[in-house]
């Protein structure tokens, strides 16, 4: 079932697809691959792609209305979201005929070359966040490369991807060539253990995440993985204090989605002689937030996705206190608290934009992925100390620096481990960069050129002209 997690209740049935159905789809798949050999031209796959692109935007209205009810994320984001599915598609359509091999010059009697293949099957379990944006961000290039599909989203989330391979279908790809496998974890299980899936792609937990890549491992299946994070957003009393206070708060998911992305940047670290002052203007910020009717323009932030997960946010904000945390504003979960009894959201799954003051970064929120708008602020004294809180986690997904020191902003991003640092900016990820984390946000690149290539394989030859 789909639940709407603005109001808690169900709005579409969803199928659910067993073991026996994931066999079928890997068959149909490789039976794809063989017989389908006008896909193996490049043009073929460009043409195909760039009308999926057009056709997703024809279709803006309904797409973003469906992932705004399916994810409970505010309808302009939603949009955004449309925009960006499209503009993957078009990146991948454009980089297909780019996709070459090399001649390696070893003497005049050998001839010796290599070419990018595709792997074949491609499995990939994708997030309830953002459904259909990163249902183009994976598949586009493994289609590009020549691959057929096989998405698994998450059992929140599966409206928009379902309807995105629908209109696959529709713009020119071939039957097969992308499929949705719709179920719970079980279902992910089942794609990642099949033996005909030949390439794995996760998105999720860094737990989780971990059990895809053991699974692969032991079938010698190469794996991505994009995981999750808990980054730093480091404010330098040099910078521009208006843009860090409201950069930082988009960043620490007060805005939305509610902060389910695993790039939130929910650790925001301050110079100490500015501290009063940043912690004020966030305030200020936090004041502004406005949750409601996702479909309402004037709504800034959306509710959490399910009851688990509202459970799982306030376990971290009931928590807090008792490892030390100071709350600075919000604090109230769901929306029998935060709506009025008769108001259509009360049933919801709703959390009030949270922020503590920490001493040290050992309390649990500190540490560990809360997936929600819930955000602690810590100050430093220095930028060698800057630095080290930073780095002060197993994650390595994201990070953000605030100043207008260029030597500073220089030295943050050579001393960060974070696979992507922002400098006066945060979380622009865009479909020609390259995207992922270090640690345990994962390995392997999502987006930008570095994904297509993820998505083949290296073949060497030698002929021997004498």
């Amino acid at each position: 079932m789909a639940v709407d997690p603005a109001t808690g209740h169900e709005f579409a049935e969803l199928p659910e697809t067993s073991p026996e159905l994931v066999g079928e789809m890997v068959e149909d798949a490789h039976r794809a691959l063989n017989v389908e050999h006008d896909w193996r031209t490049p043009l073929v796959r460009a043409q195909a792609l760039t009308r999926l692109a057009r056709r997703i935007e024809a279709e803006e209205r309904v797409l973003s209305e469906l992932e705004t009810r399916d994810t409970g994320k505010p309808l302009k984001q939603s949009k955004a979201d449309v925009a960006a599915t499209a503009r993957y598609l078009e990146y991948y359509a454009g980089s297909i005929e780019r996709l070459e091999g090399r001649q390696i010059p070893l003497g005049p009697d050998l001839l010796d070359y290599t070419v990018r293949e595709p792997w074949g099957v491609c499995g990939q379990i994708i997030p309830f966040n953002y459904p259909l944006q990163v249902t183009a961000r994976c598949a586009a290039p493994a289609l590009a490369a020549g691959n057929a599909v096989i998405v698994k989203p998450s059992e929140l989330a599966s409206v928009t991807p379902l309807r995105f391979a629908e209109f696959a279908e529709e713009a020119g790809v071939p039957r097969g060539m992308i499929q949705v496998a719709t179920g719970d974890g079980a279902t992910g299980a089942t794609l990642a253990e099949h033996p005909g899936v030949e390439h794995v792609t996760f998105v999720g937990s860094a737990a989780t995440g971990a059990k895809v890549a053991e699974t692969c491992a032991r079938r010698l299946v190469p794996v991505e993985l994009e995981l999750g994070g808990k980054s730093p957003n480091l404010v330098f009393a040099d910078a521009d204090l208006d843009l860090a206070a409201a950069g930082v708060s988009t960043a620490a998911v007060f805005t939305g989605g509610a902060g389910q992305t695993c790039v939130a940047g929910s650790r925001i670290l301050i110079e100490e002689s500015v501290f009063d002052d940043v912690v004020d203007r966030l305030r200020g910020v936090v004041a502004n937030v406005n949750l409601g009717d996702p479909q309402d323009p004037a709504t800034t932030m959306g509710p959490i996705v399910s009851a688990e997960q509202l459970d799982r946010v306030r376990g971290f904000v009931e928590g807090a206190p008792a490892d030390g945390a100071e709350l600075i504003c919000g604090g109230r979960v769901g929306g029998d608290v935060l709506f009025p009894t008769d108001s259509p959201f009360a049933g919801g799954y709703w959390v009030e934009p949270t922020l503590f003051r920490v001493r040290d970064q050992g309390a649990r929120i500190c540490r560990e992925e809360v997936f929600g708008p819930v955000a602690v602020c810590m100050p430093f004294s220095s930028d060698d100390e800057a630095v080290a809180l930073a780095n002060d986690t197993h994650y390595g997904l994201g990070a953000g620096v605030w100043t207008s020191n260029l030597k500073r902003a220089h030295r943050m991003v050579r001393d960060i481990n974070a696979g992507s640092v922002w400098v006066n900016a945060y979380r622009r990820i865009h479909w020609a960069l390259p995207f992922g984390g270090f640690g345990d946000s994962g390995y392997g690149k999502d987006s930008g050129w570095e994904s297509i290539l993820e998505n083949t394989r290296i073949k060497t030859s030698w002929i021997d002209l004498t």
